[in-house]
């Protein structure tokens, strides 16, 4: 699910420039991918339903960092809103607690026009307006959560199983670079650093 609005607070893409593109396919005289090109697809709305414009539906899946350094991948539903990659999961499932120990991670999803991999860092959002704002974009994408008593968590009926129990506790992904393999004609793969 990814929607625009209303901004949320200064959102890490949105905040953020580009340091540097390198072109990966300059071997193949293909061209750059532009960062805008990717921001403006993923600004479209993007569902998990099959047949909705992705290798049959979208699926992002969020990578975090196990204790002993090895990776863990799980599927997410993360929301592109406002310029910003978020998230909810539970502070003690295994992604929570390796976020808490290692913020690093990296998010992966395919759309029919390119493959995107971002690399950055995870925190936790505490902030009540965020917080709800999030919870609305959710619910209109099919997810009817909302804000627990607490104000700065999500609760619902349901969630995904490895989401664990409620409160879910929304993260938002702050860039530290990002690749993306184009998947249309002309095609083409960029390698984006940004900075703060």
């Amino acid at each position: 699910m990814a929607r625009t609005g209303g901004p949320v607070s200064s959102g890490p893409t949105a905040g953020q420039t580009c340091m540097r593109s390198h072109n990966l396919a300059g071997l193949y005289d293909l061209p750059s991918v532009e960062w805008s090109t990717v921001t403006d697809r993923l600004s479209r709305d993007l569902t998990q339903a099959p047949g909705s414009g992705g290798p049959d539906r979208h699926t992002c899946w969020l990578t975090t960092l196990d204790a002993d350094g090895a990776p863990h991948t799980t599927g997410i539903g993360a929301e592109w809103l406002d310029g910003s990659w978020w998230f909810e999961t539970g502070r003690g499932t295994r992604k929570g607690r390796n976020l808490d120990r290692d913020p690093r991670c990296s998010l992966a999803l395919a759309v029919q026009e390119f493959d995107l991999v971002v690399h950055g860092t995870a925190e936790v959002v505490t902030d009540p307006a965020t917080v709800a704002r999030l919870a609305e974009a959710w619910a209109a994408g099919g997810w009817p959560c909302r804000v627990d008593e607490s104000g700065t968590a999500l609760t619902a009926d349901f969630s995904a199983p490895s989401a664990g129990r409620p409160p879910w506790h929304v993260y938002r992904i702050t860039p530290v670079s990002a690749v993306v393999l184009a998947t249309v004609e002309p095609g083409g793969a960029t390698r984006f650093d940004f900075e703060g």
